[in-house]
């Protein structure tokens, strides 16, 4: 048999152009001028993204306006204060600075851009895509001072950048956030499968903010910290599969129960002008390298509902060429000692037993250290890099996230996921469901 390996199914394309800048007069006449290519974010100040605000930096009574390069071409058009002109949901009188560009309103994201646009080379001007009154302004991280042992799922999504929280029906951020069972049912298991780490070991650092979440089979706790595990498997009980779930992957027998669960949900509603959203994740797990290709291969899933165009059948968007979910049975499980090489799927009992892939553990076990995993008095281990999941989303949306990670077909050795850095997409082209490794 082949090795599984995960890969990126689309990318998204840069060549379109989005956010529009406002400007008023004192006639209370409006134009927008072209600041294609950008991207935005939830809280992370790092360049490409922002968080924008919801003031309301409307015009008077009527507005004449010309388009910007999501407009209709440059061509003039007046609004009066109760019309919807570029039917984004917002009037003139609601706050709409700019009635021909339905990615500027009170309801789209502020979108900071650093690098310059790759058709023009230039960096676009800044512009006030949220009608706020301010351009591009990005509020500091909200993920500093959190504890790692906080049982407020507000927190973990604030741990990964989802920092605004939705204050009304035309509002984006998040609407609601739980801890839930894998099948999304109340939370029942041990509150250390949870947690939220300044970093994952002392090589691993956030990918933005200050925080990451962590979610495992096992404890989601450093060495050290009151609750980690001192062994490669902590038990925490029986628990109920998502339908579809766990997924075998093809020539590989895989287990039919779960236990060890754990997930995060957010319900969150996307900014007007979104085209898409991504969040970064490192796995790790003790069955690397013996347990590849078993039974017992935990699975992380992070489940969209209702599904974007792209998903797999159950709703998951993070999974490799073939639609499997994040386990030991993927690539980039780049993160661990070449010695181990050796031992690669030597508890594999299928007839179709892959081989190692090639290279073998390029990046070595240092990114490994002080996470627990680097622990060779337990046994072998080993991880992926940062790897990236985007899918694509309508501006105005509401649909929830559920990040998952469970023991599959036993409660023996632990795997921990590590989630970092959502971030929304508000730049043109098209967004397609896919996850890609990503400079570490």
């Amino acid at each position: 048999m082949k090795r599984v390996y995960l890969f990126g199914v689309g990318l998204l394309s840069l060549a379109g152009l989005t956010a529009s800048a406002c400007s008023t007069t004192n006639n209370d006449v409006f134009s927008s001028g072209g600041s294609g290519g950008k991207t935005s974010g939830t809280g992370d100040t790092s360049a490409g993204t922002a968080q924008g605000g919801n003031g309301n930096g409307g015009p008077g009574t009527t507005g004449a306006f010309m388009t910007g390069s999501t407009g209709s071409g440059g061509v003039m058009c007046t609004a009066g204060p109760n019309e919807d002109k570029d039917m984004d949901g917002f009037t003139i009188a609601q706050g709409d600075c700019n009635d021909c560009d339905p990615n500027v309103n009170p309801g789209a994201i502020e979108v900071v851009v650093t690098t310059p646009d790759p058709m023009t080379n230039m960096i676009p001007p800044p512009a006030d895509e949220n009608c706020d009154g301010m351009v591009d302004n990005a509020p500091a991280p909200c993920d500093t001072g959190l504890a790692f042992d906080s049982t407020s799922a507000l927190d973990a999504a604030k741990a990964i950048e989802l920092c605004k929280q939705a204050s009304g029906a035309k509002d984006w951020g998040v609407i609601s956030a739980d801890y839930t069972m894998a099948n999304g049912a109340g939370y029942t298991h041990p509150a250390e499968l949870h947690g939220i780490l300044s970093s994952f070991g002392s090589a691993v650092p956030p990918k933005a903010g200050a925080s990451v979440l962590a979610l495992s089979s096992g404890r989601a706790r450093l060495p050290g910290q009151t609750g980690a595990c001192t062994s490669q498997s902590c038990q925490a009980g029986a628990g109920s599969p998502p339908m579809g779930f766990p997924a075998a992957v093809p020539g590989c027998a895989g287990g039919t129960t779960i236990n060890d669960d754990v997930a995060l949900q957010v319900q969150l509603r996307a900014p007007t002008n979104a085209k898409g959203y991504r969040f970064s994740f490192r796995f790790t797990s003790w069955e690397f390298p013996e347990w590849v290709c078993t039974t017992y291969n935990d699975q992380f899933i992070a489940l969209v509902n209702p599904p974007p165009m792209g998903a797999d059948a159950g709703g998951n968007i993070s999974f490799d060429a073939n639609h499997n979910p994040v386990s030991v049975n993927i690539a980039f499980f780049d993160v661990c000692d070449p010695g181990l090489c050796a031992n690669f799927a030597a508890n594999c009992f299928t007839g179709t037993c892959p081989n190692p892939p090639n290279p073998c553990c390029p990046a070595g076990a240092a990114q490994l250290a002080g996470t627990g995993f680097d622990n060779t008095g337990f046994g072998d281990a080993g991880g992926t890099t940062w790897l990236q999941t985007q899918a694509p989303v309508k501006g105005g949306d509401t649909f929830t996230i559920r990040f998952a990670i469970w023991d599959t077909g036993d409660k023996l050795l632990d795997s921990t996921a590590i989630v970092d850095n959502f971030e929304w997409i508000a730049q043109g082209g098209t967004v397609t469901v896919g996850t890609t490794p990503i400079p570490n």
